[in-house]
């Protein structure tokens, strides 16, 4: 079994993750759908810039994340991770997220100009194929 190739299906197929941040010494998670450059090696997602999310990474940007399974038990887990608001211009991304995410946020022109892009690197992920079948795949 190619664990890293299952990694980069997942990544690819799959559209939201459970972001899981801490503020305050409390881990808060929610759901947010994300875009993953392989050959960056990196996971962005965006946020409107007045949501909570951004001030508790800007306090503490560890974070740990699990796709979320469209099918079975699939998925890909990170406890180790580190997000950062992203150099990368929203606009220059926007077509990568509408390709996997035709009905996506930045679909709506007027709502562009009000998120904040973030990207989130990581050396490791677990991958879950079932409960029989996973393994960890460093980057």
């Amino acid at each position: 079994m190619d664990y890293r190739q299952e990694f980069e299906r997942m990544m690819q197929t799959q559209t939201s993750i459970a972001l899981a941040t801490v503020a305050d010494g409390a881990p808060n998670v929610r759901i947010v759908n994300f875009y993953y450059d392989a050959e960056l090696r990196t996971l962005y997602f965006s946020t409107f810039s007045d949501n909570l999310k951004v001030a508790e990474l800007q306090k503490n940007p560890h974070i740990a994340f699990t796709t979320i399974a469209e099918k079975g038990e699939e998925h890909v887990r990170v406890k180790e991770g580190t997000a950062r608001i992203s150099s990368v211009e929203i606009e220059n991304i926007k077509s990568k997220f509408l390709t996997k995410l035709p009905d996506y946020i930045m679909s709506i022109p007027d709502v562009l100009p009000a998120l904040i892009l973030f990207e989130v690197t990581f050396e490791q992920a677990e991958v879950v194929l079932d409960f029989e079948h996973m393994d960890t795949v460093r980057l």
